[in-house]
Order: structure tokens, then sequence, then C-alpha cells
């Protein structure tokens, strides 16, 4: 059997423009520890803006999103749940 390499990356999310780079990383199967608290600090409601954005795009790739605390959220890919 062949195992695959699941990497786990950690990041900020301080503005919605962080987002493409996120969605980037969930594509090449990375588990993210996203730290939530730059942007909660900015513009609460950009930040939900971009949580539901995530939120969609990770379900629509199978994959798993969800939340670690007040400060943090995690984006797992499909094979992890």
């Amino acid at each position: 059997m062949q195992k695959t390499t699941i990497y786990l990356k950690a990041v900020s999310l301080k503005s919605i423009s962080d987002i493409s780079n996120i969605k980037d990383d969930a594509k090449k199967q990375m588990i993210i520890i996203l730290r939530v608290t730059p942007l909660a600090h900015k513009d609460v409601e950009e930040l939900r803006k971009a949580i539901d954005d995530l939120y969609k795009y990770v379900q629509s790739s199978g994959g798993d999103i969800a939340r670690l605390g007040e400060e943090r959220v995690v984006i797992t890919p499909p094979n992890v749940k």
C-alpha cells in the first residue's frame, strides 16, 4: 500500500484576499489550521463572508471544515475526518 503524505499548515487570516491562497492549499490536500483573530479584530462581517466562502468551497470538494475554539478553524481534505 502506498502512503500519501499529508501536510499540515498554520495560516493567519488577515484579510479577505488571503482566501484564494487558502483555497489553493486546500486544493493541494493540506490540513489547514486557520487563525481567524486578525480579521475578526478588523471586520467581523468580512470574517463571516470569508468563512462562508471557505465553507462552501471545502464542502464542494468533499473536505471538512470545523471550528477549533474561539480563534481557529481547521480545514481538512476529503480523506481526513
